[in-house]
């Protein structure tokens, strides 16, 4: 990179718009400084101000060296002092063919500021174009990686132009028609809330008896009836123009379905000046409060506007590089990974022919794995070939079982047939006595547990590798087993020494620590 950009050409790194390409901003930063190296970078995505900013506020997720130091010198690893953050291209313009490393978005070369820099830079064959990560099938970044230049691409320029004419005439004819179906339909449901109130308040307007027994007499009001007084209000229907006299009131009419109220997404849509100020006010907060015109038009231009396109052959005359940086283990931790793992089945799915193919035939060189290496769209069956059933206990088999409490369980050996009944598969006692089965131990022994219950029995216990030493002549050891590495297999405790009187009493110890079945 350095050679490219002392012979007087240009470094463009077609990245992703946050990610990977933050440790190479910090890469490049600390390279520079250590240098003294005086070349622009630049990190141009629609987002790069307020990506790094966020970044800033989050070293707790960083390395251990980041955060370190930020708690020991107050030094923020992405005050980059050598990387500048822009959003639009006019900034690389005004530096016309000088020296410089970019950092755009997209990795694809298909859209975006890498796009169109790439097609700038590649016709001048002392200019780079660095690959961090390997293109994806079908775009142009797979394409020239495949087959390196020189050679002849074609790609297809976008541009935004304004609408002029009677292209312009229709679009604000279009949007005038829109303009009236809205207020139009926003009538409508004026409308229908309001012949809603009226309907309301005309029902609460029906003749009506008031019992004044309740209410403050009256001495000029109605005739006294045994003391009584009865006001007969009737005759009367207000209009249905009139205004009630009480602040409107519209009933909630919402629909309701099985998740509940039917909401209107039109009440959580922002409305567009609203955006506008929001956008004016976060570009404002990540650049210093300081937008220049071009930001401003780009945030804020509305004016009709459509996309042209047009596809151009560009001539590839520039260096292309590709540096492994996408962060995936290598063949050789994979390989590791698979051995600590020990799984019974293996699919490889995401990689080259030869890969797959190596790594398949490592797995069954050195393992009893089933491996599948399935195609695109291609289906496979993976399915356990252990059968899984579910039975239930009768009565009278659970009646002589003796159960054991273990922890939070309870545990036992059971000899039983299997029979059906009410087309329920059952587990029914045996029809003859059954042969006596080997005892189990059921337990996990941990060796220092063990060596601080032998040294509260008063013998003498110490680790000597790996293993208990017990007394003088008696050594308790763990063995486990060798294809299950990293995992809690089948384990044996072996007991080794002469048989004498030590021995059987630490195996008798041992077998207290177990439940025997």
């Amino acid at each position: 990179m350095v050679k490219v950009l002392s012979s007087g050409g240009s470094v463009l790194l077609p990245v992703d718009t946050a990610g990977r390409v933050l440790e190479l901003l910090l890469i490049m930063e600390q390279y520079w400084a250590q240098r003294h190296l005086v070349y622009p970078i630049y990190f141009l995505t629609n987002v790069s101000t307020s990506t790094v900013d966020f970044v800033k506020s989050f070293l707790e997720w960083m390395s251990d060296s980041i955060s370190k130091s930020f708690e020991h010198t107050r030094d923020n690893a992405f005050l980059l002092r050598h990387v500048s953050l822009i959003i639009n291209k006019e900034e690389l313009e005004k530096l016309g063919d000088a020296p410089k490393v970019v950092l755009a978005s997209m990795s694809s070369l298909e859209v975006g500021f890498s796009h169109d820099i790439f097609v700038e830079m590649a016709n001048e064959a002392k200019n780079l174009v660095l690959f961090t990560e390997k293109g994806q099938f079908g775009t142009l970044a797979r394409m020239l990686q495949v087959d390196p230049p020189p050679k002849a691409v074609k790609v297809t320029m976008s541009k935004r132009v304004p609408l002029v004419g009677d292209e312009l005439k229709a679009y604000e004819e279009e949007q005038e028609r829109i303009k009236k179906e809205e207020v139009l339909k926003a009538s409508i449901s004026k409308e229908k809330e309001l012949k809603a109130s009226h309907e309301s308040n005309a029902k609460a307007s029906d003749p009506m008896v008031v019992d004044a027994s309740s209410s403050r007499k009256s001495s000029n009001a109605g005739s006294h009836v045994g003391g009584n007084v009865d006001i007969l209000i009737d005759g009367f229907v207000s209009p249905v123009t009139s205004i009630a006299p009480m602040f409107p009131f519209f009933e909630n009419t919402a629909d309701w379905d099985d998740f509940g109220e039917v909401i209107n997404p039109d009440d959580y849509m922002m409305k567009q000046d609203e955006m506008d100020n929001n956008m004016m006010l976060g570009a404002g907060d990540g650049m210093d409060g300081k937008l220049d015109e071009s930001s401003a038009r780009l945030l804020l231009d509305s004016a009709p506007s459509k996309v042209i396109s047009n596809e151009m052959t560009v001539q590839v005359k520039c260096s292309l590089a590709y540096m492994d940086f996408e962060g995936r283990s290598d063949g050789r931790s994979v390989k590791s990974v698979i051995a600590h793992v020990a799984p019974l089945k293996l699919v490889l799915v995401h990689g080259s022919a030869e890969a797959t193919e190596h790594l398949k035939m490592h797995c069954a060189k050195n393992s009893d794995l089933h491996v599948y290496a399935p195609q695109i769209e291609e289906t496979i069956d993976v399915t356990s070939d252990l059968c899984a059933y579910k039975v239930q206990l009768s009565e009278k088999l659970m009646s002589n079982v003796l159960s054991k409490k273990l922890g939070e369980h309870e545990i036992a050996w059971v000899d039983s047939g299997v029979g059906k009944v009410d087309e329920k598969l059952t587990l029914l006692p045996p029809s003859s006595t059954p042969a006596a089965h080997k005892s189990v131990l059921v337990g996990d022994l941990k060796l220092a547990d063990f060596k601080q219950f032998l040294a509260n029995k008063g013998l003498q216990v110490e680790f000597a590798g790996g293993a208990l030493r017990c007394g003088e002549y008696i050594t308790v050891r763990k063995i486990g087993d060798s294809n299950q590495k990293g995992s809690t297999g089948s384990q044996q405790i072996v007991v080794e020494g002469p048989l004498c009187e030590d021995y059987y009493k630490i195996r008798e110890l041992l077998y207290s620590q177990f439940f025997l079945l």
